[in-house]
């Protein structure tokens, strides 16, 4: 029996987004990076003008109304890991990707909720500071494809 080369999935989203063009490019990225789902907390955020692509056709968007539904719904053994600067982050570069996550970023002017960081499982960080929330989830997809990618 042949096996794939990789088995699992991730989903990402944003907690309390503040910009609707953030999500539509965020979206766009989790497409093209092999995201299972793309979801916003907080905000009911509908098809972007910034999805050229029309990401919405290829991987799923779920909403909810706050962090506990989320978290309630969260899919079995998946892990919830932050994306923050935080005093408990991992950097990135030495970062390795669970089989099955959810990567949980927040909104650029507040990040996560004290809520959020305590239910996380892991928390990582990119380097060089803060960045726009779209580039951020789409650092972490591509880091994670390329991690992904290079296993045997």
């Amino acid at each position: 029996m042949k096996t794939l080369p990789h088995r699992g999935y991730f989903g990402i989203g944003i907690l309390n987004p503040k910009n609707q063009d953030n999500v539509g490019t965020l979206w766009r990225s989790a497409s093209i990076l092999g995201a299972s789902f793309i979801f916003t907390i907080g905000n009911r955020i509908p098809r972007q003008a910034s999805d050229t692509t029309q990401a919405y056709r290829h991987i799923p968007f779920f909403y909810h109304n706050d962090f506990g539904e989320f978290y309630s719904r969260m899919p079995y053994d998946c892990m919830l890991v932050g994306v923050e600067l935080d005093e408990k982050s991992v950097p990135i570069e030495s970062y390795k990707h669970p089989n099955r996550c959810i990567y949980l970023l927040g909104a650029e002017d507040s990040g996560l909720t004290t809520e959020a960081r305590s239910k996380c499982h892991e928390i990582i960080e990119l380097p060089f500071g803060n960045y726009n929330v779209a580039v951020a989830g789409s650092l972490v997809m591509y880091d994670r494809y390329r991690h992904i990618k290079s296993k045997p």
